[in-house]
């Protein structure tokens, strides 16, 4: 064994090794409990101890062990490594091996390398105006905030494709792995080749209890725990004990022993020398007492050991004078006065153990992405245009053109960029990337299998949660993606988007941390479209989710044809620190649009439709038709078609909105359009019958400030559905073109009681209609034939 110092002896070594975890749990309780006397000067007096405790010590000190020991590994091995912290609420621990190491105070020189420093490291914990308890994005070296459970293996993998240097070790705590995210990641491994991707060692950190509970892992016997994970596919490596000197030298080997294998498989898979797709990756199981070396007994109670160790072990330590002296004898045992100088910094001897430079886990790039990132190299769109003659025309499948166009991207960012989705790519009639890559797929493959490969760069697996996770990781880590979905089934992963913006919100603040690419969303086999799978299939309600959040972090696009989608598509992914959804359709639909009237209707968010209305020279629209989304778009025409065979002198006016946050108001949202321009679209006064993709309520909130919003009369999803025609959906849902039209009608004030004729000939067409789909389960041959009459298309560019 290479030893880190001067020293060629073990013990030695361990000695040291078991000092600076001493010097990192130390601190770690000196967080969560001190606002003064750091270094134990003097006796603690109640002054000396935060009013509000808050943090978690108990798997604190197993997060010191690991750091403690893989700092040992790099240095021995000169790795590039990231550490993902799963336990998340071990962020005590996290800041202080990042302190110890030195990164922590290069970043911030105020929380200084001294007895000063130590203070306000202290202080600053859990603390208002300070830093938050988990390995949040304020924390250097994290990509995994851990406030949630669940994500840390995935962002492992995903941190990891096509990094072949990098290993990624992922503390996973057993509270967490009984989560669902994490319980299908261990399947990462069957996505990872040697050949070209790092390395994730999972530690599998068993200390026995969550909250106020056993584990369901950490009751499992060794025995089980090694079927369960052989199964998987790993070779588990069992680190048990309490004792620190037998357990030091036990993990230093499993360390050793994990490190060997990963540099063997790889090695091998690079020379093309694998004889088997999938090696037996190895991992680490660690057994140790959950607030291990903390306070055995706290008022006759058992503490260490179990759940009672979870949080603050010793309370009230301000006003129980018993409690503050358990308290400071805790903090003694771990000796500071052999840890630190009289300036309070760390020994010379304990800081030569932590890596230099970039290798130090605080300051790799790894964990600051977008020092590593490259720009995604892009085709230009018009390469890919659908040629438009005349409005509506023609009818394509919206999303396979924009396949053409990410197969162009494969082909000019081949390590840089990858598409992830839950066995939908060629669903979502992306398949034309699979003329130049396949699905990544290290299982066998067969005879009769089609587009699998070790080298493939989609990523499928029929778990959103994996498609977030290794997406994030990516990113996070400086790359480019994509996820496509189904529209109802992203809300799977509605609490991982959260975390994610968040983190983005926070780092934008953080001048350190350098913008990542932006998380991109293509949500496709949308509500309108999904009559054949019914009802469990509906649900256009994550846009409202992700409308929630911070107006500087995300996006949503509705483009109503290929050649927007094409426009939208590659500006997303020229984004970066953002999130953009992206709503299309998959079915052949109407092409509205030429290349240029699509861009410069993308760039304005949204516009009036010359060639759509029947406006009336000087004059004010009696009424205008707004709409959001492919097929409200595509009804609204329609319902204006009706209303010029009814009303033809009545004036109409088409708003078509393709950027959501456009409707916002420019105090609200970077890209909400000015009220004056807002009001030369929609009027200050005019009724505005808006047909939504999505629920109604969403488009009140985004213009409830806006000077006509009271005439706004939106149609949506109302939730109804179930298996039937894609036009009796817009029906059932009151979106269809004689609904909008009827609506239309009873809302220009010039027309009350003098179009009860038209109206009851509307109702009888929806009665039709409704009588004929359930007879024969088909729409009326009026619907089904139905185009944008072609004398009617004048070409005109939108304004």
């Amino acid at each position: 064994m290479t030893l880190p110092t001067s020293t060629t002896n073990a013990a030695e070594e361990f000695a040291l090794l078991d000092r600076y975890w001493r010097a990192a749990n130390y601190l770690s309780v000196g967080q969560i409990y001190l606002m003064d006397n750091p270094l134990l000067r003097e006796p603690l007096t109640a002054e000396h101890i935060k009013p509000r405790l808050l943090g978690h010590w108990g798997t604190t000190p197993g997060l010191n062990f690991i750091y403690a020991h893989l700092n040992r590994i790099i240095r021995q091995r000169d790795l590039d490594m990231i550490y993902i912290c799963g336990p998340g609420h071990g962020g005590p621990g996290m800041v202080a091996n990042t302190w110890l190491e030195g990164s922590y105070s290069e970043i911030y020189p105020d929380i200084s390398e001294d007895a000063q420093g130590m203070q306000r490291l202290f202080k600053q914990f859990s603390f208002p105006g300070g830093i938050p308890s988990h390995a949040a994005p304020e924390t250097p070296g994290s990509i995994n905030e851990g406030g949630e459970l669940g994500y840390s293996l995935s962002h492992a993998f995903g941190a990891v494709f096509d990094y072949p240097d990098l290993i990624a070790a992922c503390v996973i705590g057993d509270g967490e792995a009984e989560t669902g995210p994490l319980a299908s990641s261990w399947h990462g491994i069957k996505f990872l080749n040697a050949a070209r991707d790092g390395a994730v060692l999972p530690i599998l950190h068993l200390n026995g209890y969550k909250i106020a509970n056993p584990t369901l892992l950490g009751r499992s016997s060794d025995e089980d725990l090694h079927q369960l994970f052989s199964g998987y596919g790993y070779e588990p490596l069992f680190v048990c004990g309490h004792e620190p000197e037998k357990m030091h030298q036990l993990m230093a080997r499993a360390l050793d022993n994990a490190c060997d294998k990963i540099r063997d498989y790889q090695q091998r898979a690079r020379r093309g020398e694998t004889s088997e797709p999938i090696p037996r990756w190895p991992m680490i199981i660690l057994r140790s007492p959950k607030g291990w070396t903390g306070p055995q007994r706290v008022d006759g109670k058992k503490v260490e050991d179990f759940w009672r160790a979870h949080q603050v072990p010793v309370s009230s330590c301000r006003e129980n004078d018993e409690h503050r002296q358990i308290l400071e004898n805790w903090m003694r045992s771990y000796q500071p006065e052999d840890l630190f100088d009289e300036q309070g910094r760390l020994q010379p001897e304990l800081r030569a153990l932590a890596p230099q430079g970039a290798k130090r886990m605080g300051a790799t790039p790894y964990a600051n992405g977008g020092r590593l990132r490259r720009e995604l190299k892009t085709p230009d769109i018009r390469d890919f245009a659908v040629d438009v003659a005349t409005p509506g025309e023609k009818q394509v499948q919206s999303t396979e053109v924009l396949g053409e166009y990410l197969r162009a991207i494969f082909q000019l960012n081949q390590d840089n960029f990858r598409l992830f989705g839950p066995d939908e790519t060629a669903s979502n009639r992306l398949s034309k990337v699979f003329d130049v890559t396949s699905r990544t797929w290290m299982e066998e493959v067969r005879d009769y299998d089609e587009q699998l490969a070790p080298d493939g760069r989609v990523m499928e697996i029929l778990s959103e949660h994996q498609c977030q996770g290794w997406l994030e990781g990516y990113l996070l880590t400086g790359r480019h993606g994509l996820f496509n979905c189904y529209e109802a089934f992203i809300h799977i992963i509605d609490s991982m988007f959260n975390q994610h913006a968040k983190w983005l919100k926070v780092t934008r603040k953080l001048p350190w941390r350098e913008p990542v690419s932006s998380l991109n969303y293509l949500l496709s086999s949308h509500v309108w479209r999904q009559d054949h799978n019914g009802y469990s299939h509906q649900d256009p309600g994550f846009i409202d989710h992700v409308a929630n959040k911070k107006s500087d972090i995300v996006r949503i696009y509705l483009p109503p044809d290929a050649n927007t989608l094409l426009w939208v598509g590659d500006h997303c992914l020229k984004t970066w620190d953002r999130i953009n959804v992206i709503v299309a359709g998959k079915q052949p639909e109407p092409q509205w649009l030429t290349m240029d009237q699509a861009i410069k209707h993308c760039e304005a968010g949204m516009g009036i439709w010359e060639w759509a209305g029947n406006e009336q020279p000087g004059r004010q629209p009696d009424v205008v038709m707004a709409c959001a989304g492919d097929v409200p778009t595509m009804e609204t025409l329609a319902a204006v078609d009706l209303l010029r065979e009814y009303l033809p002198d009545l004036s109409v006016r088409v708003v078509n909105v393709v950027d959501l946050m456009a409707l916002r108001t420019k105090d609200k949202h970077p890209h909400g359009m000015e009220d004056e321009a807002f009001d030369q679209l929609f009027t200050s006064d005019s009724p505005v019958v808006f047909a939504f993709h999505g629920y109604p309520s969403l488009i009140h909130r985004l213009t409830y400030r806006r000077n006509n919003y009271r005439n706004f009369h939106v149609r949506g999803f109302m939730e109804e559905g179930t298996t039937t025609t894609p036009f009796d959906m817009t029906v059932m849902n009151e979106l269809d073109r004689y609904h909008l039209a009827q609506e239309a009608i009873l809302r220009v004030p010039a027309l009350q009681g003098k179009a009860d004729s038209i109206l009851d000939d509307l109702a009888e067409r929806i009665a039709e209609h409704h009588r004929y789909v359930r007879e024969y389960g088909e729409d009326v041959p009026e619907v089904r034939n139905w185009k944008w009459p072609s004398q009617q298309g004048s070409g005109n560019a939108p304004e």
